[in-house]
């Protein structure tokens, strides 16, 4: 088989994977720097290893530095041409693959379809019964449910998921803690939920990380800091503990917020899932949502850095199994 490299370009994250096994997550945001896109990607693939075909996915379209997601399309598809430097491309869209002249004249097919390509993934793992694919990122989760390995969402674009719950804009590190403490807190972009998982020990320090609420250090005293401003406070005046109260409040707020979208989804398949697989950056929230269900974890059967960058890996996949299947 030829060696094969899935990419998922987001808005904030470009992530790749490897065909055999390699993967990584490169921060870039989009909407700051979409005419840095193609260098950006260019540089992603000096550091992955050699490929015959990009198989790609993304969301970065929805980005307000694009007026529509037709034009969002068009522009990453021709970054991304532009990078790869007569590598033959494969476009994932919600029907398959495509070529990147068919994915273009079809932006609502190609746009935010990372999802699917999961989902058709992940079904390897629950062959037989309902199941569900929770994947929790930096800004949102997904939620597809499954029946015999299938992936049978109610919705296909982003906004339609987002009406059934399948998309929930939620995530362990971008996410705006005002909006999840609504009232009680400052409606102001003070916080963000990696400053929760930083005090609760979910996510690692990183004193070179200032891609923050702030600007400032991704440590727990600067989260602190930053959670303080929430309440109208500040770091002379809310100590460690204060912070921790808060966090654990944010933290059960989003919990809940995951949980009732979960039970929604229970309704497409009739009854509680049989096993839920798991993948992202936010798997160790996926794993406290879920009661007395079976987790399929992906960070566990493939390893970390291919759970954080999954929708990259299955596109890689699903692109060989394609191959194979036209043999």
């Amino acid at each position: 088989m030829p060696p094969i490299l899935g990419l998922d370009i987001g808005g904030a994250n470009l992530k790749a994977a490897h065909s055999n096994g390699a993967a990584c997550l490169r921060t870039f945001e989009l909407w700051k720097n979409p005419n840095k896109l193609s260098r950006a990607l260019r540089d992603l693939l000096r550091q992955m290893p050699k490929a015959e075909l990009l198989a790609v996915t993304m969301t970065g379209e929805l980005c307000d530095c694009f007026e529509t997601r037709r034009q969002g399309v068009s522009f990453i598809l021709k970054a991304l041409a532009e990078a790869a430097d007569q590598i033959p491309i494969r476009v994932w869209t919600t029907s398959g693959f495509a070529s990147p002249k068919e994915a273009n004249s079809q932006p609502l097919k190609t746009a935010s379809a990372n999802w699917l390509a999961l989902a058709t993934f992940a079904g390897q793992y629950v062959p037989s019964g309902p199941a569900m694919v929770i994947d929790v990122g930096s800004t949102t989760t997904d939620l597809v449910p499954l029946l015999d390995g299938k992936p049978v969402p109610r919705g296909r674009t982003d906004s339609e998921r987002l009406r059934c719950r399948e998309l929930v804009y939620s995530g362990v590190q971008r996410t705006p803690v005002c909006a999840l403490l609504g009232a009680k807190g400052a409606a102001e972009l003070f916080a963000t939920t990696l400053d929760v998982y930083l005090l609760l020990g979910e996510l690692p320090e990183d004193a070179d990380d200032r891609n923050t609420a702030d600007g400032r250090p991704a440590t727990r005293d600067a989260a602190r800091a930053r959670l303080a401003r929430m309440l109208g406070a500040d770091s002379e005046i809310f100590s460690m503990t204060d912070a921790l109260v808060l966090a654990r409040d944010v933290f059960s707020r989003q919990l809940a917020l995951l949980q009732n979208a979960i039970k929604d989804q229970t309704t497409v398949i009739s009854r509680n899932p049989g096993a839920v697989v798991i993948s992202g950056s936010g798997e160790f929230l996926a794993r406290k949502v879920l009661e007395n269900v079976k987790a399929i974890s992906l960070a566990d059967q493939l390893g970390p850095d291919i759970s954080q960058s999954a929708c990259a890996y299955a596109v890689a996949v699903l692109a060989q199994e394609s191959i194979i299947n036209q043999l």
